[in-house]
């Protein structure tokens, strides 16, 4: 559980499964694929997520851009928005719901991971604290203090980074990295990246 968690909101049924290969296959857990919002909205309330790809004309209707609506009204993930339609007033009508992405279809394996990427970053570097130093977060944790590799990792994933970029970046292996957010998890209270970030962010503002 370490890994980032995605949902896929579409209604076409081989796209969704085209996407889910792809993130499958980028160190990306899907956590679940649904066709409808009244599906999505479930489970995003029985899962833990870090992001989610709505897309927006469900069934003939914007449902999409009501799901991300919500997300942005009660929830605290990013999400990108994916759609066949580029119409001016649509992106009018996306845009207030401040997704971090938009990704036209037919869309490339290229566009949908870096999207992705930089999605992950702008959400999650906004909201890293002013100050986030090992120093400062150990003060505020009673007992169970953070390693140095375990902050490295925590400072990895406020950036967005898969735990293969991270893995490259402490030149550790993959499964080293699972432990130290485990750990991570362990330490803080949270169950997902996201989770982890508003905990930190809460901590530290304190």
């Amino acid at each position: 559980m370490s890994s980032i968690r995605v949902l896929i909101v579409e209604d076409e049924a081989l796209i969704a499964e085209d996407i889910r290969d792809c993130l499958l296959s980028q160190d990306y857990e899907v956590i679940d694929v649904v066709h409808n919002a009244e599906d999505a909205i479930l489970s995003i309330e029985k899962n833990q997520l870090d992001v989610a790809l709505l897309d927006i004309n469900l069934h003939g209707h914007y449902e999409g851009i009501e799901l991300g609506k919500l997300i942005t009204n009660q929830y605290n993930f990013p999400f990108v928005y994916l759609t066949s339609y580029a119409h001016k007033f649509i992106i009018e009508k996306a845009k207030i719901t401040r997704p971090m992405g938009y990704i036209v279809k037919p869309f490339s394996e290229k566009d949908l991971f870096t999207t992705l990427e930089i999605a992950l970053y702008n959400y999650n570097i906004d909201r890293r604290p002013q100050v986030l130093s090992l120093e400062a977060l150990n003060s505020r944790l009673s007992i169970n203090k953070l390693t140095e590799r375990e902050f490295e990792t925590l400072e990895s994933i406020f950036e967005g980074m898969t735990n293969k970029q991270i893995s490259n970046k402490l030149f550790v292996s993959p499964n080293t990295i699972k432990t130290h957010i485990k750990n991570l998890y362990l330490k803080i209270g949270a169950h997902s990246r996201a989770e982890i970030i508003r905990i930190v962010r809460e901590i530290l503002q304190d």
